[in-house]
């Protein structure tokens, strides 16, 4: 399998893969990255999905944990093709009376959106903002000693609350709480559960410090970025080489999977202790999506203004919705109206789609592992929010839990996080270590969303792991 020997093999090719391995390079390694399938990028892929010349994201699609990552902004992606759009709203989130609440850079103008609760969201998120390069720097990696523990216990003390229970405290009306619960719901948990307000300050945090943006020319973009980083510092990237043992890495000095506990199992489990294969087989993995992707004639006919200007668009009205949709996923049921997650990229990346025409890309989230079709539990939020929607449908791709984990081996029964992210298992992924990076086996280690800090495309679980391979390798 492996011609040669190298330094390190990382096995997937995933931003988190292709961070550690830049690093590793960067650090004078020989590095060789292996990736399964014919084309390197996980969940940051770009395709023709539907028809000619629509060009959709497979899996990721909205871009604020790149922007804000601490180590990618350390790399010239600019130099290798990457470009960000911002578009003027970051995200949109439509009511039932034809108005909208509107996350932009500004945290007034975001407030100006939000009715009674102006003033309230203003003295929620002035002093994170404030603080965000301190925060982000310790919310995107492992549990830590805070280097600034007053930004961080300030978010702390909201952060940790639910998001029903932070929302019910700070805000009076519907379109405040109906925002929230929104980027709230990206956790994937029910909006009751302790610490599930930390997703949606996170993700308000980054729309207003760095936007919610878009890559020109597709998710495809960062991943090509970072793969033609590393090649110039010396790495190497094989696709189709599939690992389904250790066979072929014994030369490397050091192993790391860009993989979830149950893959590393299977390929490495003779060579952890038994204690550590049981934590890992005893990690919980999360609820999947469902995903629908649209080739339009048209852009969504929005009734709300701001919807068309929008990145983003939440589907779900108010926070009382999205809280029992969420809530049904959890225990295994498919709600009837659920939460939806829309991005319209083709809206400000002409790339996308043939001219006139545009892309629409979106997923609601489904218990682990369903085959239900929700294409039409979908269209219908769409359509009840943008009258006239199907009439512009040209051709539609949909993916169940078990076709998105086909495109992305990481993503078990359509999880997409790469595990559960409640407190129980966020700074204890993959399983509970001073170094989660690291493993007991010295040659071992793990860098995919299954370590901290979770899922999104950052690459911070990559760098945090070269760093766990540095220490260890000397």
């Amino acid at each position: 399998m492996v011609s040669g020997a190298f330094d390190v093999v990382v096995v997937g090719a995933g931003p988190n893969g292709l961070s550690a391995a830049i690093a590793l390079a960067q650090a004078g390694r020989s590095v060789l990255v292996l990736e399964a399938a014919p084309t390197i990028g996980g969940g940051s892929r770009t395709a023709e999905l539907t028809l000619p010349g629509f060009r959709h994201d497979v899996c990721s699609a909205i871009h604020p944990a790149a922007m804000a990552s601490p180590f990618f902004g350390t790399l010239p992606l600019e130099r290798h093709g990457l470009a960000f759009i911002q578009p003027p709203v970051a995200l949109a989130h439509p009511f039932d009376n034809g108005t909208a609440a509107a996350l932009t850079r500004s945290v007034g103008e975001t407030a100006e959106t939000l009715g009674e609760d102006a003033a309230a969201y203003e003295r929620l998120m002035w002093p994170l903002v404030r603080d965000a390069d301190r925060l982000i720097l310790q919310l995107m990696g492992p549990l830590r000693p805070p280097r600034h523990p007053v930004a961080l216990a300030r978010f702390g003390l909201s952060a940790l609350r639910s998001a029903e229970g932070l929302a019910g405290a700070r805000f009076d009306g519907e379109r405040a709480k109906g925002l929230f619960a929104g980027s709230a719901a990206h956790g994937f948990l029910p909006l009751d559960r302790p610490a599930t307000a930390a997703f949606g300050l996170v993700l308000a945090l980054f729309g207003h410090h760095v936007g919610w943006p878009i890559p020109r020319g597709g998710s495809q973009a960062i991943v090509d970025a970072l793969a033609a980083h590393l090649v110039s510092l010396g790495g190497e990237i094989r696709t189709d080489a599939p690992v389904r043992s250790m066979a072929g890495l014994e030369e490397a000095r050091a192993v790391v999977f860009d993989l979830t506990p149950r893959q590393i199992l299977t390929i490495a489990g003779d060579e952890l202790p038994a204690r550590y294969r049981r934590t890992l087989g005893r990690y919980r993995y999360g609820p999947g999506v469902f995903k629908v992707d649209w080739a339009l004639d048209g852009p969504v006919p929005w009734t709300a203004d701001a919807c068309r200007r929008a990145g983003t668009v939440h589907l779900g009205g108010t926070m009382d919705e999205i809280a029992a949709g969420e809530a049904e996923v959890w225990a295994g049921r498919h709600p009837e109206r659920p939460f939806v997650l829309l991005a319209q990229q083709s809206l400000f990346d002409s790339s996308r789609a043939p001219s006139g025409k545009h892309t629409l890309w979106g997923y609601c989230h489904v218990p682990n592992g369903s085959t239900v079709d929700m294409t039409g539990a979908i269209e219908a939020q769409v359509e009840r929010f943008a009258p006239g929607f199907r009439d512009l449908i040209l051709a539609r791709a949909t993916m169940d839990t078990a076709a998105v984990e086909r495109h992305n081996g990481n993503y078990l029964g359509g999880d997409i996080n790469g595990g559960v992210q409640d407190l129980r298992q966020l700074f204890t992924r993959p399983a509970p270590r001073l170094d989660p990076y690291s493993t007991p086996n010295p040659r071992l280690f793990v860098c995919s969303s299954s370590t901290p800090p979770g899922g999104g495309v950052h690459g911070m679980g990559g760098w945090f792991a070269a760093r766990s391979v540095l220490r260890g390798q000397g």
